[in-house]
């Protein structure tokens, strides 16, 4: 889980890669929250809220899908159960 540095200047934005997001966003889904999660790896939570939201997206296809009250009411339920199955 290693962050890539870009450029010289510390005035530079961090860049992170996938292997790195992916674990992110595996600790943050078995965290008890997603803030818990992202000062355990240094990182900030707006951050890791907004790659949360681009996996929902990318997993049901829009931006009004993910945003969908009823589509969060029914993912949450959804991790309650596989959470609840193990």
């Amino acid at each position: 889980m290693a962050a890539k540095s870009s450029g010289t200047s510390p005035d530079k934005r961090r860049k992170y890669d996938e292997a790195f997001k992916a674990e992110a966003l595996r600790l943050a889904s078995e965290s008890r929250s997603t803030q818990a999660a992202a000062r355990q790896l240094g990182i900030s939570p707006k951050l890791l809220y907004r790659w949360q939201q681009a996996q929902v997206v990318a997993e049901v296809g829009s931006v009004e899908v993910a945003r969908d009250p009823e589509v969060r009411a029914l993912r949450a339920a959804n991790k309650l159960l596989v959470v609840e199955k193990h």
